[in-house]
């Protein structure tokens, strides 16, 4: 993993824990105390989680992925790591 690349995959945890914590609250007690708490984690986690997909080896689809909430940070990091493997076998043959 590149260096410039660092900080998405804790974005993209972040994002996708406090989706959980969210709604399981949601589906549990509705408590605004964790609402008011996670709300705002969860959309700058989101947010970050998007500005952090921008790569200088990305794709089209790793951008667009970025943007899906929960599992797109996760998903561009996963689209991110194949490029840069067939850009590396690319370069070995």
């Amino acid at each position: 993993m590149s260096r410039t690349r660092r900080p998405l995959p804790i974005a993209a945890a972040v994002e996708l824990v406090s989706l959980i914590v969210l709604l399981g609250n949601l589906a549990t007690a509705h408590l605004p105390a964790i609402s008011s708490l996670a709300e705002p984690i969860h959309g700058c986690a989101y947010l970050f989680t998007v500005a952090a997909a921008r790569d200088p080896q990305r794709t089209v689809v790793a951008a667009a992925l970025a943007w899906l909430p929960g599992i797109g940070g996760l998903l561009a990091l996963w689209r991110l790591d194949r490029t840069a493997a067939q850009g590396e076998q690319v370069r070995a043959d």
